[in-house]
């Protein structure tokens, strides 16, 4: 599907019409499940084409780069002016959107589905808001005709008396909405039937005065309005209002108060219309707490936080801090996995629970913003001590297993920390901060917390960003190979060398193997990149022995990483790079590290023993940096014994540390017993060189004979101090 058109923009070509049909979808489903409930004049096809300008609304606000719920409103006043007044059309109008406009209007690429059902419930919220708006202006009218019509009564009650009783009557007793007269003093003088009902009983609203009437949740009461039209400052006002009913209960009134005058134009009476709205607010409030509540667990949502979060952010003058401790559930995945989703759900809900139970105060909140995610907001704590005692209590509250089905459930959980003055921070770059730490807690064993450092937000978005830009380095040419010189240790010549990968990063320069390898380990990119690096050393080992035609021409050594070991194709591959580059099987050896290799069992070992069988040579990397099982040496497909550096240290000067000495003779006597050649890494001294060939090793590696470089300079080393 293309990308949704600029607003104002007309869909155009086969992507535009398939949006217009997706709308005309939408619109239609909408039409069957509101059009029963309208007072319209319009046929039903000519009240659905009504509708698609109204979807479209909704399709380009669910897809906006920067969502403003606000541009759903007047799609709320265009079906009030569509005659889309019944009481039960708006459950009607909300349903069909949370259920079908995700669906048929979809999003742009790239939106999480719960941020999308998240922006769905919103923009029912702003629909309702424009709806119930434009349903109170429209009651207005009909309330400014009323009084319009009382006042009429009223004067001509002054001129004939009879006759204008009874209009005014007929308007004060039979109207549907509340009506009454009261003193400027504010003494009630008289309600109608439809008043007295609201408020549960005529008594209850005789006797009161209309100062008298406040309640707890009209915080910002009507007093200064109220004042300047009994001064006759103003003649009118109107306002939503809370009142005590005689039951206990709320009511919520639309609430519209006119001056009633005497033939001088002086103030004499007060005139208030009143509609019953407590049903439609309960709606709007429901709405607003499914919009900014997890309907799992109950707890705030991400949009809810995200609010919270921008309040605080915006304290005048950047004085104020902010605390947030982002919480994820360490394992969480294997309870889903092995336990089904519906035990995964019930869990979150237990340590919703628990996290509820560690706020200690109003200006702390927790949320759920996705999956086993969530955080909590302090705002403006004493100190970085309180965030952390939150934190503390947070994993305090998750030590005791949780009792789901005669089963307890381990839980713990990863906290990253950020905390600090208010500043100029965005919300999205201090949750970003916190979630950079948290993944560093999970890194150090989880079941901790860890404070937010700067640096290491550096070095994470740095490694994100590496990771982002991989895939597409290897297709622009980014990376290459240089080849560090393998030195037979008996005469000093080049036996091979090493291919080695380098990242030419635009930005960053030259990149060691330790800076990316592991990233391209970690997102499945060291496949690909492990394929490109073993057939540029395959075609540069078959130039070596064009160049050396008669000679013993070097072999090329190319590491397997443990990803690559495992990978289905890796045979296939390594026989069609000996193929296409018609290398000679004995001049490639594949290194493999020895905790890659130590322990697997035979199904694991198949497909090394088929590249053995082609007649590449094996070798076992970084030896004795693990907890070799010496044994299976005997059965491991292998050819070459790579020695790790930490051998070497003690021989860089005179006298050798005897201790080494004795290990490595040793472990070169058991590799020529298992019909093994050593190689020694790390050779950066002459006595290092010396020792090692007394030993017996067969090759060495390191500065002392020559850094990684372009395989040019390989032909032109010098070995005049390896003699």
């Amino acid at each position: 599907m293309t990308s949704g058109p600029a607003d104002g923009d007309q869909e155009t070509g086969a992507g535009g019409t398939d949006q217009d049909d997706s709308l005309r979808r939408f619109a239609a489903i909408w039409s069957r499940a509101i059009y029963p409930a309208t007072a319209t004049s319009m046929t039903r096809a000519e009240f659905e084409d009504h509708l698609v300008p109204q979807a479209r609304i909704l399709r380009d606000a669910l897809r906006a780069r920067r969502f403003d719920p606000r541009a759903a409103v007047p799609v709320g006043t265009a079906l009030v002016a569509a005659h889309c007044t019944d009481p039960e059309s708006l459950p009607n109008i909300l349903g069909v959107i949370e259920a079908y406009l995700v669906l048929y209007c979809p999003p742009e690429p790239g939106l999480p589905l719960d941020e999308s059902r998240a922006r769905c419930a919103r923009l029912q919220h702003a629909v309702a808001v424009g709806f119930s708006q434009a349903l109170r202006e429209r009651t207005l009218r009909e309330q400014e005709s009323l009084s319009r019509a009382a006042l009429s009564a009223q004067t001509d009650a002054e001129r004939a008396l009879a006759a204008s009783e009874a209009r005014f009557r007929a308007v004060f007793e039979g109207a549907a909405i509340g009506i009454g007269i009261a003193g400027l003093d504010g003494r009630i003088l008289e309600v109608n039937d439809a008043l007295a009902r609201m408020f549960g009983g005529q008594a209850h609203v005789m006797r009161r005065n209309v100062t008298d009437w406040v309640h707890a949740d009209d915080r910002a009461g009507n007093h200064v309005p109220n004042a300047e039209l009994v001064r006759g400052a103003r003649d009118g006002y109107h306002t939503e209002k809370a009142y005590p009913r005689a039951d206990g209960s709320v009511l919520w009134a639309n609430v519209r108060v006119s001056l009633l005058r005497d033939d001088a134009g002086r103030p004499q009476y007060q005139l208030a219309l009143l509609e019953d709205i407590t049903e439609r607010r309960g709606l709007l409030d429901r709405l607003r707490h499914e919009a900014t509540h997890d309907a799992l667990t109950g707890l705030p949502n991400r949009a809810l936080f995200f609010e919270r979060l921008d309040q605080a952010l915006a304290d005048n003058g950047g004085t104020s801090r902010i605390g947030v401790c982002y919480l994820d559930l360490d394992g969480f995945k294997a309870v889903n996995d092995s336990l089904g989703h519906e035990v995964g759900d019930r869990l979150l809900v237990a340590v919703a629970e628990r996290l509820s139970g560690c706020l200690t105060s109003p200006d702390q909140l927790v949320a759920r913003i996705g999956g086993d995610e969530f955080v909590a907001l302090y705002t403006d704590p004493p100190s970085l001590r309180e965030v952390t005692d939150l934190a503390g209590r947070i994993l305090d509250a998750l030590a005791a297993p949780v009792p789901l089905d005669k089963r307890e459930l381990t839980v713990h959980g990863s906290i990253g920390i950020v905390h600090g003055p208010v500043g100029d921070r965005a919300a999205a770059d201090v949750l970003r901060s916190a979630d950079i730490t948290m993944y560093r807690a999970k890194e150090l064993g989880g079941n901790r917390y860890e404070v937010a450092d700067p640096d290491a937000d550096a070095r994470a978005i740095t490694r994100h960003g590496l990771t982002n830009r991989l895939p597409s380095a290897l297709e622009r040419g980014e990376f290459f190979i240089e080849y560090q010189p393998l030195i037979g240790l008996d005469d000093g010549a080049v036996r091979g060398a090493e291919a080695l990968v380098r990242w030419g990063h635009p930005v960053h320069g030259v990149l060691g193997p330790d800076q990316f390898i592991p990233l391209a380990e970690h997102t499945g990119q060291i496949v690909p990149l492990g394929r490109w690096v073993l057939e540029q050393a395959a075609r540069q080992a078959r130039a070596w022995q064009c160049q050396h035609e008669g000679g013993r021409a070097p072999r090329v050594n190319v590491n397997l990483s443990p990803i690559q070991l495992h990978h289905p194709n890796l045979v296939v591959e390594v026989a069609r790079v000996l193929d296409e580059t018609g290398l000679a099987p004995e001049s490639l050896c594949l290194e493999v590290t020895e905790s890659a290799l130590i322990g697997a069992d035979e199904e694991q070992l198949r497909p090394l023993r088929r590249i053995a069988d082609l007649g590449v040579s094996i070798a076992l990397d970084d030896f004795g940096t693990g907890y070799s099982n010496l044994s299976a040496l005997r059965w491991l497909p292998l050819s070459v014994l790579k020695l790790d550096r930490a051998f070497t240290l003690g021989m860089r000067e005179q006298p050798a540390d005897p201790v080494d000495l004795k290990i490595v003779e040793g472990i070169v006597s058991m590799a020529h017993a298992l019909d093994l050649t050593v190689t020694v890494e790390g050779v950066e001294t002459r006595h290092q060189a010396e020792h090692l060939r007394a030993l017996g090793c067969d090759t060495g590696q390191g500065w002392y004979y020559g850094r990684p470089g372009p395989p040019e300079l390989l032909h032109a080393l010098t070995l005049a101090d390896a003699g």
